[in-house]
């Protein structure tokens, strides 16, 4: 029965974003709760102390999966079905063809993921060593995630996960690039198609998908005072950034305390919301601007060789664990190329600026620096550092979205959460003849259950007949709508 229900939610989805106004891309958030400062695990400061706005503070659509026992997994948030098991590494046109003859879970229309579909199920509670795995991007209670095979001289970390899309110029000097997503390190890039030294197809994973075919579409919306909404995240953003460069604790102070079109709320977005408006379509070389939409604007820099025609990268609020110190780094994009230094042919001494990894990529950072360090060159790549990094910020443009709890005039408890097949809310015994009424609705917007026959502080609402998944839960008093998340399970 639960299968059915959710292949039937997977086929509405189609039909729920064409209605105006829902929700047609949510943001699964990345899973982080622990706090960090520059160096270590801190407890969770408060509004207005240093680190604050980081990515535990904010509770977006929390991941939620549902093992339908047959080889696939559907993802309760996004309607998106994965999966479970990828089989061996295979090549670009082998997977085409995979996928075209899979009939996995009794279906045949799976494919090829796009990057932004792949990236929806990353997260950041992941950690690495170096060319060693720790704990993986990805959840493995759900998802069958190996690691390289080092008997084969494989370094743990060679996993990664192709997508079907293309860099739309060339890396290195001249390959043909496929994005990919590693779940094992944590890092989104460009991967050569074909190998350099003898030009045969590359083989990497890949984890076939099918439904709600939009997903990763952004629908723009220039709101003509200095933001632009996402209609399909319902995310709002900052169209331009301000042409400083920051390090990661001062970028997160600049989002928290900006004040821009009449809001307060802004933020720094964590890695998945700031990789919903890369635009992989556009690169600095083939339409001569930064991967994204010509709505938003970035401010331009030179590289370190003084060439122009550059941008900036752009901290997140996600951590990236890697390495001996593993709470050093935050997270990044490149809008720009994501060039990197290295010797060519190796032995050579001859050092060549690079786009190693492609417009789009994500990598990460250490968080603070001395300014006269940087940029440097690190990894087998020589990965530019520039630690000073370029904000954009970002906010809810509604509550129907992700939840600020602080924002609430009313405080108000949902529990347990998750849930099975009861919920309780509760507000404080001052504001129980506040109440009017409870509404559940689903993350497109559709009304699920509403009650109105309430007589206390607390009510308990029966849910049993809900499917798995995420769900947003409002309570109507005098003061005004809020709004929580809650899971069931």
């Amino acid at each position: 029965m639960k299968k059915r229900i959710w292949t039937l939610l997977a086929s509405y989805l189609t039909i729920a974003i064409c209605i105006k106004g829902q929700i047609t891309y949510p943001i699964v958030d990345t899973g982080v709760s622990d706090f960090y400062d520059n160096s270590s695990i801190i407890s969770p400061p408060n509004t207005g102390e240093t680190f604050y706005g980081q990515d535990a503070t904010y509770s977006g659509n929390q991941p939620s999966y549902t093992n339908n026992g047959d080889g696939t997994v559907t993802d309760n948030v996004t309607g998106l079905m994965w999966q479970k098991n990828m089989g061996a590494k295979i090549s670009y046109v082998d997977a085409l063809i995979k996928a075209d003859t899979m009939s996995l879970g009794d279906h045949n229309d799976w494919r090829i993921p796009t990057i932004k579909e792949l990236y929806s199920l990353a997260l950041f509670t992941g950690r690495c060593l170096g060319d060693q795995a720790v704990y993986k991007f990805i959840d493995t209670v759900y998802f069958d995630q190996p690691i390289g095979d080092v008997s084969l001289g494989e370094r743990e970390i060679d996993a990664q996960v192709w997508s079907k899309t293309h860099y739309v110029d060339l890396i290195m000097t001249g390959d043909t690039a496929i994005f990919g997503y590693n779940f094992v390190d944590g890092r989104l890039k460009g991967y050569p198609k074909y190998s350099p030294t003898d030009g045969t197809p590359n083989t990497f994973y890949f984890r076939m998908v099918r439904g709600n075919t939009t997903y990763g579409v952004n629908d723009f919306t220039d709101n003509a005072d200095g933001t632009i909404t996402d209609n399909a995240t319902g995310l709002m953003w900052q169209q331009s950034d301000d042409g400083n460069a920051y390090d990661w604790e001062d970028a997160l102070a600049y989002a928290e305390n900006l004040s821009l079109a009449t809001y307060e709320d802004w933020r720094l977005p964590n890695a998945k919301e700031l990789q919903s408006i890369v635009d992989y379509t556009r690169s600095p070389n083939t339409s001569s601007s930064p991967a994204i939409d010509p709505l938003f604007s970035c401010t331009p820099i030179t590289d370190p060789n003084g060439n122009s025609g550059q941008y900036g990268y752009y901290w997140s609020s996600s951590p990236l664990q890697d390495g001996p110190e593993p709470y050093s780094d935050a997270v990044y994009f490149c809008f720009g190329k994501a060039q990197g230094q290295m010797e060519l042919p190796p032995g050579s001494g001859n050092l060549q600026l690079l786009d190693v990894h492609g417009a789009g990529a994500q990598r990460n950072d250490p968080k603070t620096g001395d300014p006269n360090d940087f940029p440097d060159y690190f990894g087998p790549q020589g990965d530019i550092r520039y630690v000073f990094n370029f904000v954009r910020c970002v906010r809810d443009v509604d509550s129907t979205t992700s939840i600020k709890e602080s924002d609430s005039k009313i405080n108000f408890n949902l529990y347990p959460n998750p849930a099975k097949s009861s919920l309780t809310v509760e507000v404080s015994p001052d504001h129980a003849h506040e109440l009017d009424k409870i509404e559940i609705r689903d993350l497109f917007g559709r009304q699920i259950k509403i009650v109105t026959d309430i007589n206390s502080y607390q009510k308990d609402i029966n849910i049993s007949n809900l499917p798995n998944g995420s769900y947003l839960l409002s309570i109507y008093t005098v003061q005004g709508n809020f709004t929580k998340q809650f899971i069931v399970k």
